[in-house]
């Protein structure tokens, strides 16, 4: 079964359409729950989920005392999952939820090989405005060249990938900017797939372009680190009698 997580914080003009897309979604997927963190809203956002909780028995709804993050609030969300399997978007609208049908069928055909496996969606045609496209292109090549996890767009919230490997990786703040890098320091193969890119109708972004730029220079250096110190040992136990 799978559960989707959707951090939010403002969108309180968003929420109501999106979670219907989610659920018309989860008509032909195994979607059970779907998990709605509140980073502290200033808005209408926390009452606004409450009264769709009513006719929708699969949300769950997450509040965080103060504002944390989106790191933080997708952590959260993963962590109060009930299910082993996890899609992520981001609660802006512009992540479309019939994508996930495409996420979930790469999924099943390539975890036959291997059970850790991350599909990450890399978004066509996005509906951004030229600096914020710009910068992306830009960072989205600098973290590729140092990290080298041939993903071209880490900024895409649109993932799937298993409870278990995520909780598993080491949390930092800003940390869901670098998970394709991270799962693949641990050993998780990595999938990508096109995706639909939607304009945002309503609000705008919470995320200044400068000052992504200036925190992720720091966090790259920090998962350069954790890359160079990875280490993982396979094993066999003997089963012999002991005498």
């Amino acid at each position: 079964m799978i559960t989707v997580v959707v951090p939010v914080y403002n969108e309180e003009d968003n929420i109501q359409s999106l979670i219907e897309e989610i659920s018309k979604a989860g008509k032909n997927l195994p979607i059970s729950e779907i998990v709605y963190v509140d980073d502290a809203s200033t808005d209408n956002s926390f009452s606004v989920l409450k009264s769709l909780r009513a006719h929708t028995p699969e949300l769950r709804i997450l509040k965080h005392k103060k504002q944390s993050g989106q790191s933080a609030a997708l952590w959260t969300g993963v962590k109060a999952a009930g299910n082993k399997l996890i899609v992520t978007l981001d609660g802006d609208g512009q992540n479309d939820p019939a994508d996930i049908k495409t996420l979930f069928e790469e999924y099943e055909k390539y975890k036959k090989a291997t059970p850790k496996i991350m599909v990450l969606g890399e978004r066509e045609k996005r509906h951004d405005n030229v600096v914020r496209r710009i910068s992306s292109r830009l960072a989205n090549g600098i973290r590729g060249g140092l990290l080298k996890d041939g993903t071209k767009d880490t900024g895409c919230s649109l993932k799937m990938f298993r409870r278990k490997d995520y909780l598993n990786l080491p949390y930092f703040d800003h940390m869901h900017r670098f998970l394709p890098a991270l799962m693949l320091r641990d050993g998780v193969e990595l999938v990508h797939v096109p995706v639909s890119h939607r304009p945002r109708l309503h609000g705008k972004s919470k995320y200044g372009t400068l000052d992504r730029a200036l925190v992720g220079i720091s966090d790259i250096r920090g998962v350069l680190w954790l890359q160079k110190r990875a280490r993982r040992a396979d094993f066999d136990e003997t089963y012999e009698e002991l005498n």
